[in-house]
């Protein structure tokens, strides 16, 4: 039998799909950022081992410009008294050390050259440990925005999920089907004849259809979207940032009219959702956790434009 819906249910449920896509798309907006900060994370590490690096390259430099300003210094007190130059070599930093030997009544006699290096040298580390620090800074910054992102995700599909447990299991389905009501499955997509590297990509992204949307997931089987497309166009050797905005700058960009299997196709602005273009006005997209990966119409969300990969 089945079954019947009072009158004045239909509006609400309407409300209901409403609320739980603003929940999805906002949900999907926090967890780009958050592949977004996840990029600017590991680059700036890279940038933090680096400078720590070269860091440690100039204090080793600048001990052996020290030892040898010591020597110096030692070779023109030999035989004399050495009180002075003991307060010098007990000095333990660095600045210390040169303002010790700045104020020596011996300053004038000790090679100009080896103080100058000295001096060079400590200029240097003092930039690369400025440099350390502010990184470090940027480096906590952006781990505090990835846990405010995965925060807001969390929240987002939690009350995504609380909102249609009120709902009776008939009106849960009701609102999950019509979320999928412009769903196409595969079979109903036209072979569209896909040249070169794009057509690995496709197929892969295709083998997808039905696989489960996870914030965050870039396989083997739950994908958010800029996963999917990154995870497509790996397997054609071609390599894509796991971000829907970052996609968006990593290829030629194509007119609508001029769209080809493969293409990248971008939605909402600022951009937050990518899917890729199969042929036939139809796109493969990682959706929202109710519907998974699925094949769906081009013009289906809010269009902001498409690139070409490789």
């Amino acid at each position: 039998m089945i079954p019947s819906f009072p009158a004045q249910a239909e509006p609400e449920i309407k409300n209901v799909q409403a609320r739980v896509d603003t929940l999805y798309h906002e949900a999907e907006q926090a967890s780009e950022r958050y592949n977004d900060a996840k990029i600017e994370l590991d680059e700036l590490q890279a940038d933090l081992k680096a400078l720590r690096s070269d860091e440690n390259r100039e204090d080793k430099s600048l001990d052996v410009v020290r030892n040898q300003a010591r020597d110096a210094i030692l070779r023109q007190y030999a035989g004399t008294s050495l009180s002075a130059v003991g307060e010098v070599l007990s000095a333990g930093e660095p600045g210390e050390f040169l303002e010790q030997v700045s104020t020596m009544s011996s300053y004038q006699r000790l090679q100009q050259g080896l103080f100058e290096n000295y001096r060079t040298g400590l200029k240097a580390l003092s930039i690369r440990q400025d440099a350390t620090r502010k990184r470090l800074a940027q480096v906590a910054e952006t781990e505090a925005q990835l846990a405010e992102e995965k925060a807001t995700i969390e929240a987002k599909l939690a009350d995504a999920k609380e909102l249609l447990g009120r709902l009776k299991e008939d009106e849960r389905r009701e609102v999950l089907s019509r979320g999928t009501a412009d769903r196409s499955s595969a079979a109903d997509v036209a072979d569209v004849p896909v040249s070169g590297r794009a057509s690995a990509a496709v197929a892969y992204a295709m083998a997808q259809v039905g696989d489960a949307y996870v914030y965050g997931a870039a396989g083997p089987s739950a994908f958010d979207c800029s996963g999917l497309t990154m995870m497509a166009w790996a397997a054609a050797g071609v390599a894509l940032p796991h971000s829907s905005s970052a996609q968006y700058g990593s290829g030629t960009r194509v007119a609508a009219s001029a769209l080809r299997p493969g293409d990248l196709v971008f939605y909402y602005s600022p951009i937050s959702h990518v899917g890729m273009y199969i042929g036939n006005g139809m796109i493969v997209h990682a959706a929202n956790p109710s519907t998974g990966v699925q094949v769906t119409g081009l013009y289906s969300m809010p269009y902001v434009g498409a690139v070409r990969p490789g």
